[in-house]
């Protein structure tokens, strides 16, 4: 969907920003054993770190990876415009949680030397299938409107 690089930092700004509050408020509501209003304020601290980390994967390495791999399964002029968003943000999703999953079982989780690859596997199956329907069903269709209002006249125009 953007068109320029700045369109496509803006996308990921946002698109990163949405993912990341969401995921953090799901695993400190799953590790506090429920949802509270207190889970909104908790996860602005985590945010700031996450969301760095979050955009550097996507921004950089990821957003490529998805693109790549998509392409060379479905030809862009030939397939149906919603069919390669679903199939782009589903790849993109199984890399970034799992690489979101580990910074996070590193940063937030640690519980010994030994726990690392326990905890990361737990904490990776335990987001995917909420990453995966929060980015398919909430996210993307709600940054993907929101960016179309930020670029309407810049989308009219190509």
């Amino acid at each position: 969907m953007p068109k320029t690089k700045f369109q496509d930092v803006v996308f990921t700004i946002i698109m990163v920003l949405v993912m990341v509050y969401a995921m953090v408020c799901y695993n400190i509501a799953f590790d506090k054993g429920g949802m509270s209003n207190d889970i909104f304020l908790l996860a602005l601290h985590e945010l700031p770190i996450m969301c760095v980390v979050g955009f550097l994967f996507e921004f950089l390495f990821v957003g490529k990876i998805a693109q790549k791999i998509t392409f060379k399964h479905f030809n862009p002029q030939s397939t149906n415009s919603f069919m390669l968003t679903v199939m782009i943000s589903s790849v993109t999703v199984a890399f970034m949680c799992p690489l979101m999953s580990f910074v996070a079982s590193l940063l937030f989780g640690f519980t010994g030397a030994g726990n690392i690859v326990p905890n990361f596997l737990k904490i990776c199956v335990r987001n995917f299938p909420m990453a995966l329907c929060w980015q398919l069903f909430f996210a993307g269709p709600f940054v993907r409107f929101v960016f179309r209002l930020l670029f309407k006249k810049q989308l009219q125009n190509d």
